[in-house]
């Protein structure tokens, strides 16, 4: 996996939400995209591997890893039982296509038939109006069609394994659940999400429902509430250093460029206009 481009948040764990905060990097090359992983593969640890080699060890169900910087192309993931080689995978996609300049999340998760699936999604990171929050809605979960509630009232109806849905909403914590499609019998949650102005909520819906793994993860990605100088990014401190140096944070040293580079431009446009 050369530099992954979004973060890997993967999770898996009964009755937890875990919540990615994803920052803004000082700058990322507009052919490169950030990846962010999912482990939504309930009681596997994997070791994850990324072109041939091995890019994450004894990753773990219900964490972190990431961000990885991405440049645009075709990877070969795999997914192993933790010292397994790459050639006896567990799960894998041979040709993962991680276009240029995108955000992504790619989600190891349970598909319908609670089979392990590598699913990636691109995150829609563009500008939110002033007030709103974006709120994203993933159905990662072995079980049927379900309907996403907020504030007890139906928001994403229908949602099946593994679509998604997206509303810009007025920021504010909204209490949500999960319900089985064109009922009222909660399988998720309530469980509240504080929708920031500027910020997009992902929610995935992850686990299995006859093993009664249901469960909810959060990714939040900040700084959509104004023209952007960078692709929002980043890894919310949750991933642990696993000594391949591969999942690298970006450096302060570049933000702090970036952010004098921001101040001289300001000054010289400043000048031009008196």
């Amino acid at each position: 996996m050369r530099r992954f481009g979004q973060s890997l948040a993967v999770v898996v764990s009964a009755g937890a939400l875990a919540t990615l905060t994803i920052q803004g990097p000082a700058a990322a090359a507009a052919a490169e995209s950030m990846v962010s992983v999912v482990h939504g593969i309930p009681g596997q640890p994997v070791d994850v591997y990324v072109n041939g080699k091995k890019t994450l060890d004894n990753f773990q169900p219900a964490t972190v890893a990431g961000p990885l910087s991405l440049a645009a192309g075709t990877y070969d993931v795999a997914l192993t039982k933790p010292g397994e080689p790459a050639s006896n995978p567990l799960l894998e996609n041979k040709a993962l296509a991680v276009p240029g300049g995108k955000n992504l999340s790619l989600v190891a998760h349970l598909d319908t038939a609670a089979k392990p699936a590598l699913t990636a999604f691109v995150n829609d990171v563009s500008r939110t109006a002033p007030g709103k929050a974006r709120l994203v809605v993933r159905h990662t979960a072995a079980a049927p069609a379900v309907d996403v509630r907020a504030g007890g009232k139906p928001v994403f109806p229908g949602l099946t394994n593994p679509k998604e849905a997206m509303a810009d909403l007025p920021a504010g914590t909204v209490s949500a659940d999960v319900t089985l499609a064109g009922t009222g019998t909660v399988v998720l949650g309530p469980k509240d999400l504080a929708l920031a102005p500027g910020t997009e909520t992902i929610v995935y819906a992850i686990g299995s429902a006859d093993a009664k793994t249901l469960t909810l993860a959060a990714q939040t990605i900040k700084n959509l509430g104004a023209a952007p100088s960078s692709m929002p990014t980043g890894n919310g401190g949750l991933a642990a250093d696993t000594g391949t140096g591969s999942w690298a944070r970006p450096a302060a040293g570049g933000l702090l460029v970036a952010l004098v580079g921001a101040f001289l431009l300001r000054r010289r446009v400043q000048r031009a206009s008196r």
